[in-house]
C-alpha cells in the first residue's frame, strides 16, 4: 500500500457514517483523531431531538438504539440509529457508534469512529481508530495505540514513511475489513477496504485492499485465489 491507499478517501465511503463532512477536511485519516472530542460535541447539538434522546453531558442516543443498563457510557458520545451498546461495554468518550453499529461485551472505546454496520463485539478495546462501513473485529482483537518506546507514531507505506505527529494512533480499518479473533493492530495500521486478516495475528504497517494477511511478510491479494 502507498501513501495515496492510504487516504481517507481510498479506504472509506463517507456516505455510511454521521462524520461524512468532518472526515472531508481532512487527506488522512490519522489527521481527524485531534478533534473527534470537539466535531461530537457540535454534531451532537445539532441533532433532532425528536431522534435523539440526550443522557448526560454530551451523551446523545438515538431512540432506536439498544443501550444495556450495564454499559457504561462517557461523553462527548452520539449513538446512532438502531446500534446496540451491550452488557459491560467500556465507552470512555469520544466515540462516534455508527447506526447498526454492535459494541460488545467488556469492549472498551475512547477517541473513535465507527461507521454503520461496525461490529467490535466481543473483548475489544478500539482506541485512537477510525474503523469503516461493516468493519468487523473478531473476538479479543485489538488496537495497540501506543508504541512501545512512547515515540510518535510513523505510517509506513511502501513509498515512504507518513509522519502523524501523534504519540497515540491506532488502527485505520477501511470498509468491510474482517479482523481474526485475537489479533493485535500495532500503531499506525492501515488496513485497505475489504481486507481479511487470520486469527492471532500481529499486524503493522500497510496492507493492500482486497488482500488475506496470513502473517507479517505473508500477504495474497484475493484475486489470486479466484
Amino acid at each position: 500500500m502507498n501513501k495515496e491507499q492510504t487516504k481517507i478517501t481510498e479506504l472509506y465511503d463517507l456516505t455510511h457514517t454521521l462524520a461524512a463532512d468532518y472526515l472531508s477536511q481532512f487527506t488522512y485519516p490519522w489527521e481527524a483523531l485531534q478533534g473527534i472530542s470537539d466535531f461530537i460535541i457540535e454534531l451532537g447539538n445539532s441533532l433532532d431531538e425528536n431522534e435523539y434522546e440526550k443522557r448526560g453531558e454530551n451523551i446523545w442516543i438515538h431512540k432506536t438504539a439498544n443501550v444495556f443498563p450495564t454499559a457504561f457510557l462517557n461523553g462527548p458520545l452520539i449513538v446512532g440509529k438502531n446500534a446496540e451498546i451491550r452488557h459491560c461495554a467500556f465507552v470512555r468518550g469520544s466515540a462516534l457508534v455508527g447506526a447498526g453499529a454492535v459494541v460488545g461485551n467488556s469492549t472498551e472505546l475512547k477517541n473513535v469512529i465507527l461507521f454503520d454496520k461496525v461490529q467490535v463485539p466481543h473483548y475489544n478495546y478500539v482506541g485512537d481508530s477510525i474503523l469503516g462501513y461493516k468493519a468487523h473485529m473478531g473476538a479479543g482483537s485489538i488496537t495497540s495505540n501506543v508504541k512501545s518506546d512512547k515515540l510518535l507514531v510513523h505510517i509506513h507505506a511502501e513509498d515512504g514513511e507518513i509522519e502523524t505527529g501523534r504519540k497515540k494512533a491506532g488502527a485505520f480499518i477501511g470498509d468491510e475489513v474482517e479482523i481474526g479473533c485475537g489479533s493485535v493492530l500495532n500503531p499506525g495500521t492501515v488496513i485497505g477496504r475489504h481486507t481479511n486478516v487470520y486469527p492471532l495475528s500481529g499486524v503493522r504497517g500497510c496492507i493492500d485492499a482486497d488482500s488475506i494477511y496470513k502473517r507479517q511478510g505473508e500477504v495474497a491479494l484475493k484475486r489470486e485465489r479466484e
